[in-house]
């Protein structure tokens, strides 16, 4: 007697239950990106309503990019000691405690506190949603997958001032946090009915603890240097001792992991692995080239065009929509084509629309200013899937955790040097040129940094390797 035939669903399909955890997981790192775009804009009324000054009111900012930071390279070994599941629902629930007490806030140093706490939940939301995402897909649905995950977060560059705008205008500054308490209870609601269970955990769960004391502080203190030195210059005390201390935290650690015979929080040995060391790279590269640009453009539309906040952020709406369109396309082509040729694609289209803002001394002309916005967001949305897609085929399953706390890590910091070199040479340019001018030589370097991406672009596998 033939057995009946049982229906195989199609491997490569995005099946709901895979579309659920996807649309669950994007609401964390949407939360925590609209809510550092929200405050930025908010700094101006706390430190009215505390009488405290902006120097200090910085720390609001700078606290809570310290706290993530630190706690990012954690991401991997509290996954697998205590589950994907469970730590992004803890992270999520800490953010959402964070900024119920940032909007109780009674003085500026308790307000700096509340947003460390914040920063701790924040700065494992995205590592540990990555790797539940990668898990759940499989090597034959990442680029879709990433491009679902990846379309939403586009727009909040645009939506935080916006928002941050209408609560400050309409409402209390208190709000730019307590806003986030309901939006955080509803991610846990879902993430309690749609998460897949955590159903293993692989490799050590001892906690690297020298590695820990080595890598955070390390981290921790080359993101502040570079933060200063978009304030004081490379080359003040601060900085360089900042800078120094960091960098020699970060080689014994380096020391230590290649010693190690268990897990380190990172494994470096990673990176004998052409794929991983090329892609992680280059998030490195296009984090520095992407935060620094994003640094210029607002404040290109709020100081030379004295456009408001909300204004800003709606001139941004171009390279948005633009990166929301690419990211769409660029995301199936990702899961059936190499990476080599869409990523060196989608850094041309990067760099030719940067060029029209290398001319703003110019005065060119706003249409030419908004289809270059369009362009340069496509060239962002084509780059993403494929990079992310590449990191993480070349790791097996149970290295995906820690994997994941180490790309997210690495462009974190790349994105705090492009944020400080642009910043500094903003301000030596602004000494001495106009400034439509001071920004357009910026915007030079900006060229220069994506400019750069394309060295790694070229070592990309330029055949698709199924698994």
């Amino acid at each position: 007697m033939t057995a009946p035939a049982v229906a195989v669903k199609p491997p490569d399909r995005l099946d709901p239950a895979l579309l659920k955890t996807s649309f669950v997981l994007v609401l964390g790192p949407i939360l925590a990106l609209l809510d550092t775009t929200i405050v930025t804009v908010g700094l101006d009324s706390v430190a009215r309503d505390f009488h405290s000054p902006l120097a200090t009111l910085q720390w609001v900012s700078a606290g809570y990019l310290l706290a993530i930071s630190m706690v990012m390279p954690l991401a991997g070994w509290a996954s697998d000691r205590f589950g994907a599941r469970s730590m992004w629902m803890l992270s999520i629930a800490l953010f959402a405690a964070g900024s119920a007490l940032c909007g109780l806030a009674w003085s500026a140093g308790s307000l700096i506190l509340f947003r460390v706490l914040q920063g701790v939940g924040g700065g494992l939301i995205q590592p540990i949603g990555q790797s539940i995402v990668v898990r759940a897909a499989g090597p034959a649905r990442l680029g879709r997958v990433f491009g679902i995950t990846i379309l939403p977060m586009t727009f909040a560059p645009v939506l935080g001032p916006v928002a941050g705008g209408l609560i400050v205008e309409r409402l209390d500054w208190r709000w730019m946090f307590l806003v986030n308490v309901p939006l955080g209870l509803l991610t846990l609601l879902l993430a309690a009915r749609y998460l897949p269970a955590d159903t293993g955990r692989g490799g050590s769960t001892r906690l690297d603890v020298r590695g820990l004391v080595l890598l955070s502080p390390g981290l921790a203190a080359i993101v502040y240097g570079f933060s200063e030195a978009g304030d004081e210059g490379i080359a003040a005390t601060r900085v360089i001792a900042s800078l120094a201390a960091g960098t020699a935290l970060v080689i014994a650690y380096a020391v230590h992991a290649l010693h190690r015979r268990t897990s380190a929080l990172i494994d470096l040995r990673l990176f004998a692995r052409r794929g991983f060391a090329v892609a992680t790279t280059n998030s490195f590269l296009q984090g520095a080239a992407l935060y620094g640009s994003m640094l210029l453009l607002p404040l290109y539309y709020q100081q030379v065009e004295h456009a408001s906040a909300l204004e800003a952020g709606l001139l941004l709406a171009p390279q948005a929509l633009g990166t929301a369109v690419a990211t769409f396309f660029a995301s199936r082509l990702t899961d059936r084509l190499a990476p080599r040729p869409l990523i060196l694609t989608g850094i041309v289209l990067t760099l030719a629309g940067t060029v029209a803002f290398t001319q703003l001394g110019s005065s060119p002309a706003g249409w030419l200013l908004v289809a270059s916005l369009i362009v340069r967001g496509a060239g962002l949305g084509v780059v993403m899937a494929p990079g992310m897609a590449t990191i993480y085929a070349a790791v097996e399953r149970h290295e995906v955790a820690r994997a994941a706390g180490a790309v997210n890590t690495i462009n974190r910091v790349g994105g705090s040097l492009g944020t400080a070199v642009l910043a500094v040479v903003l301000q030596r340019s602004l000494d001495g040129h106009a400034p439509a001018a001071a920004y357009g030589h910026t915007f030079r370097w900006a060229v220069a940094l994506s400019a750069i991406t394309l060295i790694p672009a070229l070592f990309y596998p330029s055949r698709k390797e199924n698994r």
